[in-house]
């Protein structure tokens, strides 16, 4: 009889362990402070103005792009991979939507979440509804929203009172994280809107723990 053992990292004295964790803790504390970073850049980034009244059939009936706010001051948008001629959406996708926590700190902040598709608003509805999700999702299906924002690539597709504004895109693994409220503040103009951040004057903020 034999048996195997799994791979595993050596075993050392609590001494030996804790000299080791305390080397991490540095690399770790580094990383947050270069991540705060990179993100009071984000918030800094300069924005493009949206000329085009872009489109969306929703379930209340046709809605516009400001109309996806829901009369708040930012959008996140994520492109679920969903093609008109697909029954299924993206498995990636399926897993990030899976995955999302408690997003009501998003509302907190003036921050609205909606999932965009290309596939037509009947097999969103139903997709949605077997996986029992409540975040609200519109069909881009007659309008080049997709291709304007680099979502999608098929070049087969024909071309207010408030202002929309873009900020920032991301795409690929740059959505691995974004499955919690604070990561998908990070991405957004404001932030989370708390004092330990790094924003520009005059930037909404509260207190972090207040």
């Amino acid at each position: 009889m034999t048996t195997q053992t799994l791979a595993h990292p050596p075993v050392v004295s609590t001494d030996i362990w804790l000299a080791e964790r305390k080397a991490l803790l540095a690399d770790e504390k580094a990383l947050t402070q270069q991540r705060d970073r990179v993100n009071a850049k984000r918030r800094r980034l300069p924005m493009v103005k949206l000329e085009k009244t872009y489109r969306f059939d929703g379930p209340t009936g046709p809605t516009t792009l400001l109309d996806l706010f829901e009369g708040r001051r930012q959008l996140l948008v994520y492109h679920f991979m969903f093609a008109p001629e697909w029954d299924n959406g993206c498995s990636g996708c399926t897993g990030l939507v899976n995955a999302l926590g408690d997003l009501s700190l998003l509302g907190d902040r003036d921050t609205t979440l909606v999932l965009v598709s290309r596939a037509p608003l009947a097999k969103l509805e139903a997709y949605k509804a077997r996986h029992h999700w409540t975040l609200p999702w519109v069909s881009s299906f007659d309008s080049d929203f997709n291709y304007d924002f680099h979502a999608s690539l098929d070049a087969s597709v024909a071309p207010v009172q408030y202002n929309v504004f873009h900020t920032y895109s991301t795409y690929a693994r740059g959505c691995e994280g974004l499955t919690d409220a604070y990561s998908l503040l990070d991405l957004t103009p404001y932030g989370r809107q708390e004092d330990f951040e790094d924003s520009p004057p005059g930037w909404p903020q509260q207190p972090t723990y207040g």
